[in-house]
């Protein structure tokens, strides 16, 4: 579903662009040193897109700080005082996020979209399931997807009524089928760019498959211009995860993908350990190619041949497999270096 464009400080959402991955600090804002580094970190891993809390004056403030220190757009979370959303806009913000109906009185709402207009600063309005007004809920019967998208919508059109259309739509829940519905919904009703999520989502696992299953229902039917994995754990995760998930959907090319084989009776090494030793390598390759790692040599070289190379453990040596065949052998406390190498003089 093609959007129109939005400019979020020097990138660019909606309109046919590529889809972007955005985090969420956990740091405090107030703290400076430790927000600037987990960006920059975030940043080093593939985010393009970061949005910070801003519970307070003394955040909002620390806005200016941290700009000057990281490279992508900053997102300011307001919720309840309007005058943070100013003061955030006012010292760098690059978008602001709100649900107006938490800011308070319609005035309070065009205090903060006065200021998004002369700044030239987008709105995301963001509505979740958890908050859906009472009114709403009484007249669907309950909190469901028509309700979502009508919350939104209603917000939406009291913000461009203010004259203010540079919007992004946020609506999320955390039941993934109503949530992936809600986007089929609204996608038909707008076209302001979507950030796309499931909501408290959960852990690692089962934040992983929540989000795996919601973003890949809607990724697919072409809804969606930025997203967020949402997990309860280091934001570094979701930054994986939403690669991953934008990569197996032939949405982003680039960076390796690791396959690697079930173990089995005939594994000889720690194929899981050497596994997450091979993710955690590649991580930083520009290199847009599949990295096998087999756990025996006698299926390996086969399991392998759809990689671009490969590694395969035996008994106190392995493999390095190219293109389905066998390379070369090294000690098996060689491998990964070897594969590093490989990597580093890659030319294929």
């Amino acid at each position: 579903m093609k959007t129109r464009e939005v400019h979020i400080g020097n990138k660019v959402i909606g309109g046919g662009n590529p889809i972007l991955i955005q985090s969420m600090t956990n740091t405090r804002t107030e703290d400076v040193a430790a927000t600037v580094a987990q960006i920059n970190a975030l940043t080093e891993a593939g985010c393009d897109i970061i949005r910070c809390a801003v519970p307070t004056m003394e955040a909002a403030l620390a806005i200016r700080e941290i700009k000057p220190y990281i490279s992508i757009p900053l997102v300011a979370d307001i919720h309840f005082d309007y005058k943070l959303a100013i003061a955030a806009m006012e010292n760098g913000a690059d978008k602001i996020r709100i649900n107006p109906g938490n800011i308070g009185s319609a005035e309070r709402v065009r205090a903060v979209v006065d200021v998004a207009k002369e700044r030239n600063i987008p709105i995301r309005v963001g509505v979740n399931s958890g908050s859906l007004e009472k009114s709403l809920v009484e007249k669907y019967g309950g909190v469901t997807a028509e309700g979502i998208v009508e919350s939104a919508l209603d917000k939406v059109h009291m913000i461009e009524d203010m004259g203010c259309d540079n919007l992004v739509i946020s609506i999320k829940s955390s039941d993934v089928l109503m949530c992936v519905k809600a986007h089929e919904l609204i996608s038909t009703q707008t076209d302001h760019p979507l950030h796309v999520g499931i909501t408290e989502a959960g852990t690692l696992i089962s934040g992983n498959i929540k989000s795996s299953i919601g973003l890949g229902l809607i990724l697919s039917q072409g809804i969606g211009d930025t997203i967020r994995v949402s997990l309860t754990g280091d934001p570094l995760e979701e930054i994986k995860s939403a690669k991953l998930i934008l990569r197996t959907l032939g949405l982003r090319k680039g960076g390796i993908e690791v396959v690697s084989c079930p173990t089995c009776g005939r594994t000889k090494i720690d194929l899981i350990g050497l596994a997450n030793k091979v993710e955690t390598m590649v991580a930083g390759y520009p290199l847009d190619i599949k990295v096998a790692v087999m756990g025996c040599v006698v299926n390996g070289p086969g399991e392998a041949k759809e990689a671009d190379i490969g590694i395969a453990g035996g008994i106190g040596e392995g493999l390095i497999i190219k293109h389905g065949k066998v390379y070369k052998k090294v000690p098996e406390n060689e491998l990964l270096d070897a594969l590093k190498y490989e990597l580093d003089n890659w030319s294929e």
